[in-house]
């Protein structure tokens, strides 16, 4: 898809790796009709004048009032599509009964495919207002009402993966709620994975499909041999769930004789491509298997408080160069922001590195190693989810597709207080990483086209303050 060129001078904050903060002072980025970066040029380069001035003439200059900045799209690695109704709901019962009791039924109203439009309609509204650009989706067993999902997100603008769920296994899974058998859990996941696949045939689709078990306790043996030899067959995404829980490590190993990492590398899971949501339990032998496939791990700090009862060994899996991002898990987390997310994973750092038993002594309380610092939370959900997917977002480079938010500091409402003559501009990264809300994303691009907020090209220039 094609669309008008435009250049945008402002200055943008990114995190092209992890802990190193880069400011881009007034910079011009160039976006071209395939809505990637084109040129990235700072004051000073020859070009620079001729650039803005060029664009300013044509009426495709983008210029932000004082107190707006850019940053890159937000990448959340894993959301529960379906559980949007009830995010917020229920988190004070146990796991077992929040799926049995809530979560399951839910999801089986799905087989109503218009019932499934509206609430995904709904759905990608909001991420997108609330800065996702790029959502990994697990979205239920039914083929229809999951592409039902990627065709919204094709039609709104989301940079999307969407995977329709495997769980054939009768023993875990709910009679109303399941695959019928694993051969047919494998065929309409191939059929799945075929319908997506036509909806965009571009050399960067906007919409992909994931091979999705649910978690290997919802499938069976036959279920999970088929699925790997389906990410073999297309060499598409795998998500899953990974030593979520005491129990799903503990049914694991009973049944295997391994630990999930390793059994689902057995059957051919563990890819380059492949996302494992929560990982909470994963020892140092699976993160060295992770790494090895290239693997990458969805950290989702707030929904892990409730259904976890541990914290993900983040510094320990970064210090070993795995593939980290951040998810939101809607809806065992009741967050739609990704921006509640690098906080969430700033508290459960500092809490799991400082200890939280008070009857002991301070060096006795904690993990080993140091908390993660804003940059890095920051870089978890953007280039970090990114590389983690294998996508040329979350960082500003050329090449790069332009997935971009507008963060207007002096909007209605902000909770972000700028003061000019006392704070740098890392303060002011600082302060909207851990303060930013809604009401301060003014606008949101995928691929150059804004998704997200209002945008009227008029008399040149153009200010969006």
């Amino acid at each position: 898809m094609t669309r008008e060129p435009f250049t945008l001078l402002g200055t943008a904050f990114h995190t092209p790796e992890r802990g190193r903060l880069e400011v881009l002072e007034d910079h011009l980025f160039s976006i071209d009709a395939q809505g990637r970066i084109a040129e990235i040029l700072a004051p000073g380069h020859p070009d620079y004048a001729a650039r803005e001035s060029d664009a300013r003439l044509s009426g495709t200059l983008v210029r932000l009032a004082d107190g707006q900045f850019l940053l890159p799209g937000l990448v959340d690695l894993h959301i529960h599509a379906p559980q949007w109704p009830q995010m917020g709901k229920a988190l004070d019962v146990p796991l077992e009964v929040w799926l049995q009791k809530y979560t399951f039924p839910l999801e089986a109203r799905y087989a109503d495919v218009d019932y499934a439009r509206e609430v995904y309609a709904d759905l990608v509204d909001n991420l997108l207002a609330n800065g996702t650009t790029t959502a990994l989706y697990f979205a239920t067993v039914h083929v229809e009402a999951s592409l039902a999902l990627a065709g919204t997100c094709m039609e709104k603008g989301q940079r999307a993966l969407v995977g329709k769920v495997a769980m054939d296994d009768a023993q875990q899974c709910p009679p109303f709620y399941r695959d019928a058998d694993a051969a047919s859990a494998v065929s309409d996941t191939r059929r799945f994975i075929v319908a997506v696949q036509s909806l965009d045939s571009g050399e960067r689709p906007l919409v992909q499909p994931v091979i999705t078990p649910r978690f290997i306790p919802s499938c069976t043996d036959a279920a999970l041999q088929g699925l790997g030899e389906l990410a073999t067959e297309f060499g598409c995404h795998v998500q899953t769930h990974c030593s979520e829980s005491d129990w799903a490590k503990q049914f694991v190993e009973e049944r295997f004789g391994q630990t999930d990492a390793a059994s689902l590398d057995g059957f051919g899971l563990l890819t380059r491509h492949t996302i494992l949501a929560h990982s909470n339990f994963i020892d140092g032998q699976d993160m060295d298997l992770i790494k090895e496939k290239g693997a990458g791990v969805a950290h989702c700090p707030l929904s892990n408080v409730y259904f976890a009862n541990a914290a993900f060994p983040l510094r320990a899996a970064l210090d070993r160069q795995m593939h980290v991002g951040l998810g939101t898990d809607i809806s065992g987390g009741y967050s739609p922001s990704l921006f509640d997310g690098c906080r969430h994973a700033l508290s459960a750092s500092r809490t799991l590195q400082s200890g939280v038993h008070a009857g002991l002594p301070p060096e006795q309380r904690g993990a080993p190693g140091e908390p993660i610092t804003h940059q890095e939370a920051f870089w978890l959900a953007t280039a970090g989810g990114a590389e983690a997917l294998d996508l040329p977002t979350g960082s500003f480079r050329v090449g790069h597709e332009f997935d971009a938010l507008l963060i207007d500091t002096r909007a209605s409402a902000s909770n972000i207080h700028i003061n000019a003559a006392d704070d740098t501009l890392d303060d002011v990264f600082q302060k909207i990483v851990l303060n930013a809300a809604r009401a301060n994303i003014a606008k949101v691009w995928v691929s150059g086209r804004m998704v997200a907020g209002q945008w009227k090209r008029g008399a040149p220039p153009i200010d969006l303050g």
